[in-house]
């Protein structure tokens, strides 16, 4: 089975082992499949802590319906700039910048993903993110890597064999889907609390209402995080009144 999908049974397993504690590659022996092919499927979908089976299938069978991406072609004329301010454009990218700093992005981690959002091109190459934002190889690196652990970019090689490194289409449901994985392990933490400090005390009630609004909490972003996904995704039908000319 080592060059097919997880399948939604095997990612349960994987989310029961976890609880468990058990060892990647025990998890994986168990599984017939290779320890990396566990280590990635966790590391992509919360960790070991915030792993959630129904939440990693999900976002897989969203990823498996993309479309792959075409390798962009090189273009012989210079992009225009459509008449922008410049100044007001380094002043909005301060303020988006500012934004994802506040949702708790790192700085350096916020600049690339606001760079990689407001090009034009649609991609951008390492060289690039560094002379345009004017840091390191090293940050640039460990920018997109943390980016791309939570599905927020993607990476191909282009004609020159250089990556270029894209926003995913989706990416706020990305955000939506990590954020439901943190009201996850919310809930996870507080129950724990509950058997600790003991479920007739007020300490284990308050933990009990925490876990509770956690479970809630997260599968409610989930389901509208779907409904709006799929809203976004769907052409209006045609009616009528849109085929029929004025007389």
């Amino acid at each position: 089975m080592s060059g097919s999908r997880l399948t939604q049974q095997e990612r349960q397993q994987i989310a029961r082992s976890l609880a468990d504690d058990v060892p990647y590659a025990e998890i994986a022996r168990r599984l017939d499949r290779p320890t990396s092919t566990v280590t990635r499927e966790v590391m992509r979908n919360g960790g070991p802590g915030g792993y959630r089976a129904d939440l990693a299938h999900l976002a897989t069978e969203r990823r498996a319906r993309q479309p792959k991406r075409t390798t962009p072609r090189r273009q012989a004329a210079p992009a225009p700039d459509f008449g922008r301010d410049d100044a007001a454009v380094r002043e909005y990218e301060e303020t988006f910048t500012g934004l994802l700093m506040r949702q708790g992005m790192p700085k350096m981690t916020a600049r690339v993903l606001t760079c990689l959002f407001i090009a034009d091109s649609g991609s951008v190459t390492a060289a690039e993110l560094v002379q345009r934002l004017g840091i390191s190889p090293a940050t640039v690196s460990k920018s997109v890597a943390s980016l791309e652990s939570q599905g927020l970019i993607a990476r191909v090689r282009d004609e020159r064999r250089r990556e270029r490194y894209f926003v995913d289409g989706d990416v706020w449901y990305e955000s939506t889907l990590a954020s439901a994985r943190g009201m996850v392990q919310v809930a996870e933490v507080a129950r724990q609390g509950v058997a600790i400090l003991g479920r007739d005390s007020p300490a284990g009630n308050r933990m009990e209402n925490m876990a509770r609004f956690g479970d809630h909490i997260s599968e409610s972003i989930l389901r509208a995080a779907e409904q709006v996904r799929e809203l976004l995704h769907t052409k209006p039908a045609t009616t009528p009144e849109d085929t029929t000319s004025d007389d």
